[in-house]
């Protein structure tokens, strides 16, 4: 069920409430186990809500539709407050209309065994669909919660490989431009100064090559496409994006990006985690076809 807001309101949660007839914990329920979202980004409770917000959300009929699955889940570090795993290019995060099986929280469903009544799958940040690598999960509210807020207040490096068409000519710079829905085509995102949030991305090159440049890049917020777009933005779109490059594709491995690292504070056990892995297949097949040496 997707809703634009049309004026200002109060609290995400009550306006929902109210808005489609559920209880207000029934609600707080939904958005805790991520199950709505505001511009595609999941925001809590106490969000504000704002003219042209468009809030989706999967309402009580359709939650019983999301079940379980046996897909395998590649996971790097499990406790039992949270999850670490390596999500692979291809699979969506979270179902949608029309899009209610084989994603990430299906998997989650099924390994934690959670009922289906009782969804709470713990996304504490997403990937777009082609874009593969380390992503965080929370087994429980308070660690999402927890974790959620950490997002929120820069508490968690997340850094990215891309490779980028064009030879990038700066060792690194930051990309500081607010990034909003385009109005245009509402699947899309772009730099905007129109019911946008701000976005900064930080980016270091690594390699350059004949016609691509190997970059690594640091998220500093996380708005929806935001590496993809604010590449895009700066005239070095990522190799194979279906949406914000216009170039054809090299192959069929998907988009050249994925998140490489994550580094954080253990919300409970206060010790440092840092993890990181080695590019994927596709990432590598892309690379072989340029004659590169990962090195």
């Amino acid at each position: 069920m997707k809703i634009v807001v049309e004026k200002s309101s109060d609290r995400l949660d009550s306006f929902l409430s109210n808005e489609v007839g559920l209880s207000r914990s029934k609600i707080q329920k939904l958005i805790k186990g991520g199950l709505v979202t505001v511009n595609d980004e999941i925001e809590s409770s106490s969000y504000k809500v704002k003219i042209d917000d468009e809030i989706e959300l999967v309402n009580q009929e359709e939650e019983i539709h999301i079940e379980k699955e046996n897909i395998p889940l590649d996971i790097v570090y499990e406790d039992e407050y949270l999850m670490v795993i390596n999500k692979p290019s291809g699979m969506v995060t979270h179902p949608a209309v029309g899009n209610y099986n084989h994603t990430l929280v299906n998997a989650l469903m099924y390994h934690l065994n959670r009922d289906t009544t009782n969804i709470r799958p713990g996304i504490v940040h997403r990937l777009d669909k082609d874009t593969s690598g380390l992503m965080i999960v929370a087994k429980t509210d308070d660690a999402l919660e927890k974790l959620s807020l950490m997002i929120k207040d820069r508490k968690i490096d997340r850094i990215y490989n891309a490779l980028v068409w064009g030879i990038v000519r700066h060792e690194k710079g930051t990309i500081d431009a607010p990034i909003g829905r385009d109005i245009n085509n509402r699947q899309k995102y772009i730099v905007t100064n129109l019911n946008s949030k701000d976005a900064i991305t930080h980016f270091k090159v690594l390699e350059r090559y004949s016609d691509t440049t190997l970059l690594e890049l640091k998220l500093e917020t996380g708005r929806t496409h935001q590496i993809r777009v604010h590449m895009n933005y700066i005239g070095y779109p990522v190799v194979n994006d279906p949406v914000y490059c216009n170039k054809k594709p090299l192959n069929d491995s998907g988009q050249m990006l994925f998140s490489k690292k994550l580094k954080f504070i253990h919300p409970y056990t206060n010790k440092e985690l840092s993890f990181e892995i080695d590019p994927p297949n596709e990432f590598l097949e892309i690379l072989n076809i340029h004659k590169i040496n990962w090195n």
